[in-house]
């Protein structure tokens, strides 16, 4: 017997024997769900905007755009100034995104994101500031409810977002932006 199957035989002799998973029944608190997501999205950087939201966002990108910022947008009622490419290296001068976000979850802040949403999978972390955009019927409680309805099929790619961009290292520096967006923006539909 070699040395590799000595050790091999002895991690196996000292494995726990397998446990089921605990159940989890977290009642979710369905009362004021934009109310508890406005308090996450701020409490995490980012803002809410839910008065008007479609309007709002429409005429900030039209500033933006005559203010000469570089615009994407996969949202079909706003139109940006940059057509979203292919090619994620054409998106390295990019200022603003604007994207779909298909769910919200109230208890933490975050924006269930698909590569289909954000166009290109990219387009949600190499822009300067990120502005997603969700329905408030598709607002749940929490990460238990959101889990149930995220659906992978003919889904390459998706992911939470919650918050701009955050790092710390260990003297306790907080870092906003330095792997993603700056900013983050939420309109509430």
């Amino acid at each position: 017997m070699s040395s590799k199957s000595d050790i091999l035989a002895a991690l196996g002799s000292g494995a726990l024997q397998p446990q089921p998973l605990p159940q989890v029944d977290i009642k979710p608190r369905l009362d004021d769900l934009v109310g508890q997501f406005e308090a996450s999205v701020q409490a995490v950087g980012g803002t809410l905007v839910k008065v008007d939201a479609l309007s709002a966002l429409q005429q900030q990108v039209a500033s933006l755009v005559a203010d000469g910022q570089q615009v994407i947008s996969q949202v079909a009622e706003v139109s940006g100034n940059r057509a979203t490419p292919s090619d994620p290296h054409a998106l390295r001068d990019i200022n603003y995104a604007v994207i779909q976000g298909e769910l919200a979850v109230a208890e933490n802040g975050a924006v269930w994101v698909t590569e289909q949403g954000a166009g290109i999978r990219i387009a949600p972390f190499i822009c300067e500031n990120l502005l997603l955009v969700v329905r408030a019927e598709q607002l749940v409680a929490n990460m238990h409810e959101a889990l149930k309805r995220v659906n992978l099929e003919n889904v390459g790619y998706g992911t939470f977002i919650s918050g701009p961009s955050k790092t710390a290292d260990i003297e306790q520096a907080l870092v906003i932006g330095a792997h993603g967006a700056c900013t983050l923006t939420v309109y509430l539909l």
